[in-house]
């Protein structure tokens, strides 16, 4: 594609995207309103996390982009949200955003559907199975990490291993929950 084809294509994109300011001013915003304008987007792989302007103007990133975004973005709604990143058997990885008022969480795999929001438990270890079986993979670690666009750093708060004992689970500890059978 030429120069000239280039920049039409990106005149049209952004003729219908939408800005972080737009998705911070919806005052019916919910997690699954989030999901349904994410619905064009394409999947491409970045070794960073993008700067939401670039993700939402080019309607392309990833599962990371995603999350973080939605972690942002519901946060400031006064949802209670929790960024996973879970590591697959297989080496590759995948990050969702949990969110606590509707027992689920939000997957960049799903958002075209109608059932955007994956239901699960609320533990990291539940989380994880769920978002590996979408894979039709088993899961190694999972980690809670939290995520600010003015510093761009992830910082981790909890991983799980999968091969630990479920009691030892810090989210389980913490929580007073009983152990997983």
């Amino acid at each position: 594609m030429g120069a000239i084809g280039a920049a039409f294509a990106f005149l049209l994109a952004s003729l219908h995207a939408f800005t972080l300011e737009d998705l911070m001013a919806d005052s019916k915003m919910s997690p699954k309103r989030f999901a349904s304008r994410f619905g064009d987007f394409s999947f491409q792989v970045f070794p960073y996390v993008q700067d939401p302007e670039v993700f939402l103007n080019t309607e392309n990133g990833n599962c990371q982009d995603y999350a973080i975004m939605a972690d942002y973005v519901l946060k400031r709604k006064n949802y209670e949200t929790m960024l996973v990143h879970v590591v697959l058997a297989c080496g590759a990885a995948h990050d969702i955003c949990y969110v606590a008022q509707v027992k689920g969480y939000l997957d960049y795999n799903n958002r075209i559907y109608v059932r955007a929001l994956q239901r699960s438990g609320r533990t990291i270890r539940e989380i994880a199975d769920k978002a590996a079986d979408s894979f039709d993979q088993d899961w190694t670690t999972a980690s809670v990490y939290t995520y600010e666009y003015s510093e761009d750093v992830k910082h981790l708060t909890m991983t799980i291993v999968k091969t630990d004992p479920p009691a030892e689970d810090p989210d389980r500890v913490i929580a007073g929950a009983p152990p997983s059978p």
